[in-house]
């Protein structure tokens, strides 16, 4: 995958990120096949099915540098374009990568998309993910980076202090989601176990992890959080996570709600959290700018009309490219013709350097001096 960096740079308001691993056998037939049902259905206006080597290829007309170049890893890039709000587009990258690491049992198929819309975000849009990934149970696309958790279901704690620990360690510092810390103040019925996260808006339906610990884990998940994240949980409460590295405007007691009823209604103190957490300034997590610029500047899939526009704008930029050459020519050529005039006056004509005579030397050297001036100008890195 992408090298592994972080930024300083803030997620632009105008960008989607997600990522996650896919379990199933065929990751890159579940896109193809939603892709195809979308555009049928006229929701999508296109898509393309990339190789990732041919993606990254570039050539005289759309001349690619190594940003394009999704690594060695890649399976497969898809790219979709769709319209929303009565006309804004949003643009869209998908890519496939092989795990990392073969030594473990169950990565799967890896992925990152990011998706970028012409103004800022509105989270009642569709959310990207479900573009991509068919929005169903039995396609397993939702496992997060971290084992054992996914963004479509509720995520009991481990009940392990070590685990637990270790598990809320690695979603700060490895996640690209928003991680939310749910206490069942007592155990809830089938309605209170529908994940919290079902009732946000589309767009951030998938980029938060809901985790709950048990009546019994108040005291242990506590400790936890205060020790590795400096939060405290609310027995019956919940708490949004911060990130590593932190967020400028991020307050624990600020996103911590003392009670959350888990009845199967919507718990609108937190969701008003979670939406009001996520619209705070937050930097780029770790590889997520390489997938950005890879967007930005590896888009394949084209309208007539931008084509159109690009083809002119390179024809114009090679235009001014061979007008500096002309005139770098020519500049050139006349100082070539001026070296070889002064030159030919301070030798004769004949190429034998001409020594003047002791009683001349302190006479009028203006063809050496004009020589020397001449062939400074072949040092010049402008000429």
């Amino acid at each position: 995958m992408a090298k592994n960096s972080s930024s300083s740079t803030a997620v632009p308001d105008t960008v989607w990120l997600g990522r996650g691993r896919h379990l199933g056998p065929e990751a890159e037939r579940d896109v193809r096949r939603n892709l195809l049902a979308l555009e049928a259905a006229g929701v999508i206006d296109g898509f393309l099915d990339l190789d990732p080597v041919e993606a990254a290829r570039s050539s005289d007309l759309f001349p690619r540098d190594a940003s394009a170049d999704p690594g060695p890893l890649a399976r497969r890039l898809f790219e979709a374009r769709w319209r929303v709000a009565g006309g804004v587009t949003v643009r869209a990258q998908l890519t496939t990568y092989e795990a990392e690491s073969r030594r473990g049992e169950g990565e799967g198929v890896l992925w990152v998309l990011a998706a970028e819309a012409e103004r800022a975000w509105e989270a009642e849009w569709p959310s990207p993910a479900t573009v991509f990934w068919p929005d169903s149970e039995q396609v397993a696309w939702d496992h997060e980076r971290v084992p054992g958790v996914r963004l479509r279901r509720t995520n009991h704690l481990p009940k392990d202090d070590g685990e637990m620990r270790r598990l809320l360690r690695e979603c700060a510092r490895r996640s690209w989601s928003i991680h939310v810390v749910v206490h069942e103040a007592m155990t809830p019925d089938a309605r209170g176990r529908r994940p919290v996260t079902a009732f946000l808006p589309p767009s951030l339906r998938h980029r938060v992890v809901e985790h709950r610990a048990t009546p019994e884990q108040a005291l242990t998940a506590g400790f936890a959080l205060t020790r590795e994240l400096g939060v405290g949980l609310p027995r019956g409460g919940a708490v949004v996570l911060p990130t590593a590295p932190g967020m400028p405007g991020y307050d624990a007691e600020r996103f911590t709600v003392r009670d959350v009823f888990l009845d199967g209604t919507q718990p609108a103190e937190l969701l008003g959290k979670i939406t009001e957490f996520a619209a705070l300034p937050r930097p780029l997590p770790a590889g997520a700018e390489e997938v950005l610029t890879r967007l930005r500047q590896g888009w394949h899939l084209l309208t007539p009309d931008e084509e159109l526009l690009h083809a002119r704008a390179m024809v114009t930029s090679y235009a001014r490219a061979l007008e500096a050459m002309t005139a770098s020519c020519d500049l050139y050529r006349e100082a070539a013709e001026s070296a070889l005039a002064a030159l030919a006056e301070a030798t004769g004509g004949n190429g034998a350097a001409r020594v003047p005579a002791p009683a001349a030397a302190g006479q009028d050297t203006s063809a050496l001096k004009s020589l020397t001036k001449t062939l400074a100008l072949f040092r010049r890195p402008n000429r």
